[in-house]
């Protein structure tokens, strides 16, 4: 059964937290998994949280300061002595460990690699955190286990034994040669039929997906997706090992940048969560706010310039079907551009522009036609004169086609230009099809109706 916070558990650990009774409190949490530990720390107030930290052992506050919000854990971290922080990091993975001391100040980052006792693990600590955060060699650990070409079995089954000791979970097995460089996994059925005297030369399997420590964050994520590795080794400029990366810390990868997307097409330029602080939930969502008025107010202008068309009796029924024109405009554009915007993502657009463009227009040519008719239904049923009915129906099948193409080549624009499609999205292409849509409405609509 899925674990669930209840006001009772919030009750009672903020009661045994107020009688300092540390037994109960152990016992309460002893069979917790850290994960909802951090949950429930996340619920506490500052320094309750911080109390049931200093209460539990090493190995489990490790794992809980991984889990905790980012603003609970910086508010941990600061309360924390140096000493205290490189007890926790020392029984970490060097990936998790370079995360959490890459979110301290660079004075206190010194202090507390300074404080861990195993100079091995800081040593591999501070090799990580030269790597860009959002590149390979930001997302792996040091943690594996490597075996050499020249090694036989006997041989390589002792080392193997001596560095699982070091690694929480071992994914794979990769072989490498005198000078560290990777040249295949070895399978663990084949090293059990081996005979203990074969050479892993002779065992292993050279062929194995790998990608070097610069590649970027997003690139690991398409390759483990599509291969289905549960890891993937790293190598350097010279193709010598250096780490893996695990699919925990993928997963981690796609939510991120599927949070940030999400976000960016809901039309919020910052990284912002719900219980956020009222100026950062501000200043996500007021620039996007800003563009929407300036593009209302275009539209305003553009109306404006065809008051004649609004001021004829016969034809002042076209201001009624405006706010039509530019939801279809708007919805067209951000279903084409989430299609473009999902396609990158997962790096399956292919083709030629000219392909794509003339499926884009076929496409759109079909539902706007489908759209004019129903119009032309209703503008029948409701009275109104068959050239005015005619006039919308054309203007809406212009504003779908010019609607779908902008919502079709703004994000492919965007991403050669190095610059997140998912800013393609959301307010950016409402915004500039209600626009546009308005303009060839009305200026369709003058051309047929002759006014």
């Amino acid at each position: 059964m899925a674990f669930e916070i209840t006001k009772d558990l919030l009750e009672t650990v903020t009661q045994y937290i107020k009688e300092q009774n540390d037994r109960a409190l152990s016992e309460l949490f002893a069979d917790m998994h850290h994960a909802d530990i951090a949950e429930v720390l996340n619920e506490l107030s500052f320094d309750e949280a911080v109390y049931i930290i200093k209460l539990l052992d090493s190995e489990t506050t490790s794992e809980v300061l991984l889990d905790v919000d980012d603003d609970v854990r910086e508010k941990i971290l600061q309360r924390l002595s140096a000493k205290e922080i490189a007890e926790e990091i020392e029984e970490l993975d060097t990936d998790d460990a370079a995360d959490i001391i890459a979110e301290l100040p660079e004075e206190r980052q010194e202090k507390v690699i300074q404080q861990i006792e195993d100079e091995e693990h800081a040593k591999d600590i501070v090799d990580l955190l030269r790597y860009d955060e959002n590149s390979a060699g930001g997302l792996m650990a040091k943690e594996l286990v490597k075996v050499n070409q020249n090694w036989n079995v006997l041989h390589c089954v002792k080392e193997m034994r001596q560095q699982a000791e070091h690694v929480s979970r071992v994914h794979s097995i990769y072989v490498v040669d005198d000078n560290g460089k990777l040249k295949g996994r070895l399978s663990l059925k084949d090293l059990l039929m081996a005979s203990t005297k074969a050479k892993i030369a002779d065992v292993y399997i050279p062929k194995v997906d790998f990608v070097r420590v610069n590649d970027s964050a997003e690139d690991v994520a398409n390759i483990m997706r599509k291969y289905d590795l549960e890891a993937i080794p790293v190598v350097n400029e010279l193709d010598v090992l250096v780490g893996r990366i695990t699919i925990d810390d993928i997963v981690d990868v796609i939510k991120e940048e599927a949070d940030r997307d999400y976000q960016l097409a809901a039309g919020l330029t910052e990284d912002v969560e719900a219980d956020d602080s009222i100026f950062d939930l501000i200043k996500g969502r007021l620039p996007w706010l800003i563009l929407g008025l300036f593009g209302s107010l275009c539209a305003v202008m553009i109306m404006q310039n065809f008051q004649n068309i609004m001021s004829n009796p016969k034809y002042k029924a076209l201001f009624f079907f405006t706010p039509l024109i530019a939801a279809i405009a708007g919805n067209v554009g951000v279903q084409s551009s989430a299609i473009i915007v999902q396609g990158l993502a997962n790096n399956i657009i292919k083709g030629s522009l000219w392909n794509r463009m003339v499926k884009e227009v076929s496409i759109s040519l079909i539902n706007s036609i489908v759209l004019s008719l129903i119009i032309i239904v209703f503008s029948k049923i409701a009275g109104y004169p068959f050239n005015f009915s005619i006039a919308v129906s054309v203007s809406l099948i212009v504003v779908v086609i010019i609607a779908s193409l902008i919502g079709t080549f703004v994000p492919l624009i965007l991403y050669n230009r190095n610059i997140d499609p998912a800013l393609a999205t959301g307010p950016f292409i409402t915004t500039s099809n209600d626009i546009f849509g308005i303009l060839i409405y009305f200026s369709v609509a003058k051309l047929i109706l002759g006014i």
